[in-house]
């Protein structure tokens, strides 16, 4: 989990300014192509602050399953005679499999 000082100290690179200030005052800023994900299991040491600049998404791992994964995958396939092959069986093999899980 995101420690409550580290934290505290990348509100200056999420708020609009994107400049990173480092311990030794160095100022180093951020080009508008930059941005930061960080993956965490909750928000019990951000301060308001933080949640404030930072957009939550939460993603719960049993909502999504398996399937976007192989939607993602068998769209990269480009033939669609092949991608609805493989659709198919995932469904016929795959999916029942993970059921007995």
């Amino acid at each position: 989990d995101i420690d409550a000082e580290w934290i505290e100290s990348m509100n200056t690179v999420m708020d609009d300014n994107k400049v990173l200030t480092l311990v030794s005052n160095e100022r180093i800023p951020l080009t508008a192509s930059m941005r930061l994900i960080f993956e965490i299991s909750h928000l019990k040491n951000a301060s308001p602050a933080t949640v404030s600049r930072a957009g939550v998404i939460f993603l719960n791992e049993s909502d999504i399953g398996w399937r976007p994964y192989v939607t993602t995958w068998v769209d990269t396939m480009g033939d669609q005679k092949v991608a609805t092959t493989l659709e198919q069986l995932f469904d016929q093999y795959v999916a029942p499999c993970l059921d007995h899980m």
